[in-house]
């Protein structure tokens, strides 16, 4: 089954019930935070996902329903070095165990590797998948090698040369001082 937009509403145990994948390749003008994050304009690009629903057994031996989320996109994000546009991709490849309660979620989440969430009814896919995203952003992106020269010094040539011969400022203190 293929959808055309994330859901903001996903019965996850119907779907892990079910095994189904829901799956599209959305405008990223649809991810607000995500956009706000690239350099320049964002009317063209796409972020790709997949979700498909499952049961996962955790470490207790319980089983629960699942959702296997897949996400993919190449943003257009600020080089730190120099400040240039650097594309990047950025991906997502991770499961989520859905528990009935957060006292459940919170005593197992030590155990496991998968991340634990509260089950309901109307679980927003589309938010996950930006919230996601958002979170697999590299902290400092950067060229590996920038394509203009990258400026490393605060201060250039000129500036040694203006300064010159300085006055002492204690001198005309000295001065008044022989006077007395």
């Amino acid at each position: 089954m293929t959808t055309r937009d994330a859901p903001r509403k996903l019965d996850v145990a119907r779907l892990a019930q079910a095994r189904q994948t829901l799956a599209s390749t959305e405008l990223l003008q649809h991810y607000e935070r995500l956009a706000q994050e690239c350099k320049g304009p964002v009317a063209d690009l796409t972020l790709k996902w997949q979700a498909t629903g499952e049961t996962r057994s955790l470490a207790s031996g319980s089983s629960h329903p699942a959702l296997h989320l897949r996400a993919e996109t190449a943003l257009p994000l600020t080089c730190q070095r120099c400040l240039g546009e650097v594309p990047t991709p950025v991906a997502v490849d991770r499961h989520f165990v859905f528990l009935p309660d957060e006292d459940t979620a919170a005593a197992l989440d030590d155990d496991e590797e998968d991340d634990l969430l509260v089950l309901a009814r109307d679980f927003d896919l589309h938010a996950m998948i930006e919230d996601e995203m958002l979170l697999a952003l590299p902290l400092v992106p950067m060229h590996e090698t920038c394509p203009a020269p990258v400026k490393t010094v605060a201060q250039d040539a000129d500036f040694d040369a203006a300064g010159g011969e300085r006055p002492n400022p204690f001198a005309a203190l000295a001065a008044l001082k022989k006077r007395s």
